[in-house]
């Protein structure tokens, strides 16, 4: 066994430094076994203050060199044996980038298996699937749900230019409230069955939700599910909903035709008279979607008959990210998730308290995961 002190000083402090900065905890161990031994504590003794057999103090006493500290690392910290090559991670990251099918395959996603496999037709080099999945990890990649995207069936002209139309009717808006309103129009339907969101669990466990869809006696005559119709105004974010059977043409035309009524007795009841709100009240945008049933032509010549102050703007296709009350849909989904009705009639109530009453809680900044893109006209 090396005497005390027999350790050079340079030795000693090239130990003592490493010992402070190196990261991995077995060759700090290993520092400190060759930094007490020259300290003059027996092997024994260093077991027992480290913690450790003294079958490893002795190996280490014999085998590391202070001169040369890789001496103190073993076989197991230089891995397993790497098959994958540079070549073979830049072709990896490049196909993860690109859909299967400009491949020619007919699955829509990769799995590890399926690249391990296109990739060994590729290279030539065998790699499985859980190599492949540690190789993409390292490279910060992880299995996400993927986003919906409507991009490939958007016409980029018509939203560049419906955005300048909206933003040009949000001015005008601003301006002079009394010239012009600008509501934002559509459809949605809730249902009793029990809506799932994410919640936090136990590693290893997931919490369970009541999946069935109804529970009690229900009407069999009524549906399972609230179809709501309605718009919301962009100035002051009112909201006007009405509760449907079925969306359809005519209960378009009925709804409209009572929310110019609630738009009316608003006018009245700020001191002007009813006759005049043709010619003097605010014009009414409302921006809507394209479902048939809002062209109807049928109905559509009711509503500038009967309407007259009212003026539809329709959204260009695929682009309900340019509809706002979209959000109102989706933060009222939101609050009722993973909640179990009695009724129709109980999720009809809460509907209306969240969406007639200004009970729903709303962050107009954020952005809708099944709907593209954020709203760009808040």
């Amino acid at each position: 066994m090396p005497a005390k002190n027999y350790l050079k000083p340079e030795q000693k402090e090239k130990l003592q430094i490493t010992l402070k900065t190196e990261s991995n905890a077995d060759i700090r161990e290993r520092i400190l076994i060759l930094l007490l031994l020259n300290d003059g504590k027996t092997q024994q003794e260093i077991a027992e203050f480290i913690g450790c057999s003294q079958n490893k103090v002795c190996y280490w006493c014999v085998h590391g060199d202070p001169d040369d500290l890789e001496s103190l690392r073993d076989k197991r910290m230089s891995g397993n044996h790497q098959k994958s090559t540079d070549k073979y991670i830049d072709i990896l990251l490049e196909t993860i980038e690109k859909s299967p099918e400009e491949f020619g395959y007919e699955f829509g996603r990769w799995t590890t298996q399926r690249l391990a496999k296109y990739l060994e037709e590729k290279t030539g080099i065998h790699l499985s699937g859980s190599q492949v999945r540690r190789i993409l990890q390292r490279k910060k990649y992880a299995y996400l749900w993927t986003k919906y995207s409507l991009e490939a069936k958007r016409n980029a002209k018509k939203r560049e230019a419906f955005k300048e139309k909206i933003e040009a009717y949000i001015k005008i808006e601003k301006e002079s409230p009394e010239r012009l309103q600008v509501w934002f129009w559509d459809e949605s339907e809730f249902s009793l069955r029990v809506i799932r969101r994410k919640d936090w669990c136990k590693k290893g466990k997931r919490k369970r939700v009541r999946g069935d869809r109804r529970k009690g006696r229900v009407d069999p005559e009524r549906s399972r599910r609230v179809n709501v119709m309605g718009c919301m105004r962009h100035s002051d974010k009112k909201r006007f909903v009405e509760f449907l059977d079925t969306s359809n043409s005519n209960n378009f035309y009925k709804v409209l035709k009572s929310f110019y009524e609630e738009v009316i007795n608003e006018w009245v009841e700020a001191g002007n008279k009813r006759e005049d709100f043709t010619e003097k009240g605010a014009k009414i945008v409302i921006i809507l979607d394209n479902a048939s049933f809002h062209k109807k032509e049928e109905y559509i010549d009711k509503i500038e008959a009967e309407m007259p102050n009212i003026h539809l703007e329709y959204l260009p296709e695929y682009s309900p990210d340019y509809n706002l009350i979209e959000l109102v849909w989706h933060s009222a989904k939101e609050y009722i998730a993973n909640r179990l009705f009695e009724s129709i009639e109980e999720l009809e109530s809460l509907l209306h308290q969240l969406l007639n009453e200004d009970k729903l809680v709303i962050n107009w900044g954020r952005k809708l995961k099944n709907k593209g893109n954020a709203l760009i006209t808040v």
